[in-house]
């Protein structure tokens, strides 16, 4: 299975502090945002990854990531996102890297408390389609909402105004080669953008998801609050060992 980490985007919620810079080299607590995403994959037994980025930082990435040898890599890939055409775009440049091969999906911005690997390992051994890991939080409009009917999956909501679960879609997603064709197929959405979350849905119609309750705490890192409670939660986390 192969990894890919989307760090694109220009950040506009963060503004002014994403204006020299990309979002996912902030600083959470005591290492760039980007390096939490990358040993999560790691820790999951990820051994090939490719980070997917954007803007004027780019360059940065390479610099501060290298070959990813400090992460227990032989290699780090890279490539180049441009302009702001959504996730499910982003990925799409990921086609040639995959190969036909499984892949873990994790947006850049994305922190948690645990690893991931029983996760992983339960998708490496699911035959085919998508897994993704689900969240409960107490104010889910934000983010792509879950809607489940007798423990199955039916449907998710991008931006509820009313959600029907406090089961949000966390920024990880496993994807089988299907996925590729799914994003070949999308149509824009009103914001402009090809929508992750109609990806998704595509493999619940295909009966083709299923879902995992992450463990331990999540957080994005994208606006002042949630960059502000990432950092807090490492430092909490740090401060126990």
């Amino acid at each position: 299975m192969k990894g890919v980490i989307l760090a694109g985007g220009l950040g506009s919620r963060l503004f002014p502090l994403t204006k020299v810079t990309n979002k996912h080299l902030l600083p959470v607590y005591n290492k760039p945002m980007i390096y939490y995403p990358l040993e999560t994959l790691v820790q999951a037994g990820i051994k090939d990854i490719m980070v997917i980025t954007g803007g004027t930082s780019s360059g940065d990435f390479m610099r501060l990531l290298g070959n990813g040898k400090n992460f227990g890599l032989k290699h780090l890939l890279y490539t180049y996102q441009e302009g702001e055409k959504g996730i499910a775009h982003a990925l799409a440049l990921a086609e040639h890297f995959a190969a036909g091969d499984k892949i873990i999906v994790m947006l850049g911005d994305n922190i948690i408390e645990k690893d991931i690997k029983k996760e992983v390992d339960i998708f490496d051994r699911q035959e085919k389609g998508a897994r993704i890991l689900l969240k409960e939080i107490d104010k889910p409009e934000r983010f792509g909402v879950a809607e489940i009917r007798d423990n199955k999956l039916v449907r998710i909501i991008e931006k509820p105004a009313i959600p029907p679960s406090k089961m949000i879609v966390t920024g990880i997603y496993m994807y089988d080669h299907q996925v590729f064709e799914f994003i070949k197929t999308l149509k824009p959405s009103a914001r402009g953008e090809l929508e992750i979350t109609d990806v998704n849905n595509r493999y619940i119609e295909k009966g083709q998801m299923s879902f995992g309750i992450l463990k331990g705490w999540w957080t994005d890192a994208g606006t002042f609050d949630s960059l502000l409670r990432a950092n807090i939660l490492v430092a909490k986390q740090r401060s126990k060992r």
